[in-house]
């Protein structure tokens, strides 16, 4: 059985550009934001003009994580998650969109996405050291304060209001992807033609490589990963994966994912990972959570009903599949 996996493939080189013999050069900085490893890279005239990018991209990221932070007690989105059942807490314009937009990707996957997950009670441990599973009380109790339906949105005043005390909200599922939109608008407006932001596998890119050339993200055996499946083309566009190759607890022959579906409490089964591949890696970064909890037939049907957007999904027995716009073989 051939086993294949999803890698972020990014190849990148200082070469000669056009007919003027004006030279592009790649630069590129990885460092960790976020509490996760950033890759910032830029196609720049010089070093120096390339560096100054990157520390202007370093600078948004963080003011995001000012702003999104569930562990900075001064964050917009510590003060929401303070008020909980108390009052509605006025936000920026910025943040109460993201809310916003993130209440209708629960809707539209019937809350397999669900900023408040942050509300559940940490009753599952991946650790090794778990000995019995969780009670079926335990497990209901766990998400009791769960639900994008008590989040509630006042346009006129700009506020969030979480309905419970003790409700929360976290962003844990499409922050990054929300951090790498807003850093590629920053460098655009700030006259970068051309670059790529990898937040630990949410991957958003504009303009093409020094050459002209397409980014490209590759399709590898993690047995070999030099070995690469297919190429696909990322134009203009962006791609996110959620995977459980790290991270999930092994009981009584069963393997259980560290994601956790916010509506039953339980942990998914049956995939490896999902790649999602959209315009913008804040809606990847929300979906792909979402496609591993809704399990892979369920997910790639949701898929094939949303423009502009498709998945790749590895399943349990490491088999590829695919929604109705990714043009390769996977039978190869």
């Amino acid at each position: 059985m051939k086993k294949w996996t999803v890698i972020i493939c990014c190849f990148l080189c200082m070469l000669s550009y056009g007919q003027d013999k004006k030279k592009l050069v790649t630069v590129k900085k990885v460092l960790k934001l976020m509490g996760t490893r950033f890759e910032i890279t830029v196609v720049a005239q010089n070093e120096e003009i390339g560096y100054i990018n990157i520390q202007e991209g370093i600078a948004e990221i963080t003011r995001i994580e000012k702003m999104i932070s569930s562990w900075d007690e001064d964050s917009e989105t510590s003060q929401i998650n303070k008020n909980a059942g108390i009052k509605p807490v006025k936000v920026s314009f910025e943040l109460f969109k993201l809310i916003e937009r993130a209440k209708k990707i629960s809707e539209i996957t019937d809350g397999a996405f669900d900023i408040s997950y942050a509300s559940m009670d940490k009753v599952w441990q991946f650790d090794g050291k778990m000995d019995r599973l969780p009670s079926k009380t335990q497990i209901e109790n766990s998400i009791a304060k769960i639900g994008h339906e008590k989040i509630i949105l006042d346009a006129d005043a700009q506020t969030v209001f979480l309905m419970e005390e003790g409700m929360r909200i976290g962003f844990g599922a499409i922050g990054k992807g929300f951090a790498a939109d807003k850093t590629k608008d920053l460098l655009i407006s700030k006259g970068v033609k051309a670059g790529l932001i990898n937040a630990s596998g949410d991957l958003t890119t504009w303009g093409t490589k020094a050459t002209g050339e397409k980014w490209m993200i590759g399709i590898a055996n993690p047995l070999s990963k030099d070995k690469v499946f297919s190429w696909l083309p990322i134009v203009e566009s962006s791609v996110a994966t959620s995977g459980n190759y790290e991270k999930y607890l092994l009981f009584e022959g069963k393997k259980y994912s560290h994601i956790i579906d916010p509506r039953t409490g339980y942990p998914t089964r049956g995939i490896n990972s999902v790649s999602i591949f959209a315009k913008d890696a804040e809606l990847c970064d929300a979906l792909a959570t979402a496609v591993f909890i809704i399990g892979r037939d369920s997910g790639i049907h949701l898929i094939n009903q949303i423009p502009g957007v498709e998945v790749v999904v590895v399943d349990g027995e490491n088999k590829i599949h695919k929604s109705s716009g990714i043009l390769f073989d996977n039978n190869q």
